[in-house]
């Protein structure tokens, strides 16, 4: 409700909203009627599902756009709803002046069409860094050489849409793999909060003898939901109805608060280490 009043009482036109912000300000039961209309919304920092999309043109009277870099390499990845129709759940095209592709991250090839790699930019760039101060090793090991000269690796996952836009899968270390199955944790995040209980939610692998790991979903509850074994079995049930069989998270934990970061990523490494100390059933 605060930020609403913000954007209402200074005539905030344009603004950038990580996505954990927006979230929040979905919970707003009557945001859709607070007669907000702004010019422009960027967003960037974690995906941007197609729930968020949907809402944002509702409640704010814009397309979100969905921002993609790193700070070895920042804004390099862009959609643009004022020249091209959002498309829900995939990030943007590579904005002019960049060469981003989907690679090998061992040989430097392009991997191809709808083909999972990792996201790379190939050297030099204008916005890309020289080098880890005074960490060579490091820095070598960012870059690897491929038959188009030099690509910085980002260490997210994603691939090549037939579309030529890039679409997010997830970091290196936070894809999921499950029975043969590597899951990227975003998809089923973007489900999980289209149910009327869940405010915020973090998905992880945590290990299992059997599958290598299991998908396991950290939920933090709307006001007027209380956890219980029903609501979680219910929550899972709303995923495996909507996504693959595969994805659904077969352990749900409810929590008080996400742990974030200040600029409002999910630290999952610390819902890895909770998944983990937990005893596989």
């Amino acid at each position: 409700e605060a930020a609403f009043d913000l954007i209402r009482t200074h005539g905030i036109r344009n603004a950038f909203l990580p996505p954990t912000a927006l979230k929040l300000m979905r919970q707003m039961a009557d945001a859709e009627d607070a007669g907000i209309r702004m010019r422009s919304v960027a967003s960037g920092g974690e995906t941007l599902g197609p729930e968020l999309i949907t809402w944002g043109q509702k409640a704010l009277g814009v397309t979100i756009n969905e921002f993609y870099g790193q700070t070895e390499c920042n804004m390099i990845v862009s959609s643009c709803a004022a020249l091209e129709p959002a498309e829900p759940g995939v990030m943007g095209f590579a904005v002019p002046g960049h060469e981003v592709a989907v690679i090998d991250p061992t040989t430097g090839q392009r991997m191809g069409i709808e083909a999972e790699g990792e996201i790379a930019v190939l050297a030099p760039d204008p916005v890309m860094f020289l080098e880890y101060f005074n960490k060579p090793e490091a820095t070598a090991d960012k870059f690897v050489e491929g038959p188009e000269g030099r690509w910085l690796k980002t260490g997210d996952r994603g691939v090549h849409t037939t579309s030529g836009r890039l679409r997010f899968i997830g970091r290196d270390d936070d894809v999921i793999s499950s029975s043969g199955y590597r899951i990227g944790p975003s998809e089923i995040e973007d489900c999980l909060i289209t149910h009327a209980a869940v405010q915020m939610a973090g998905v992880v692998g945590k290990p299992d003898p059997v599958r290598g790991e299991i998908v396991t979903a950290f939920i933090v509850l709307n006001e007027g939901y209380a956890a219980s074994d029903t609501l979680a079995d219910e929550i899972a049930a709303h995923v495996k109805a909507h996504l693959a069989a595969y994805e659904y998270p077969r352990v749900v934990r409810f929590l008080d608060a996400m742990p974030m970061t200040t600029t409002g990523k999910i630290i999952r490494r610390d819902l890895r280490q909770m998944a983990t100390n937990e005893q596989t059933p």
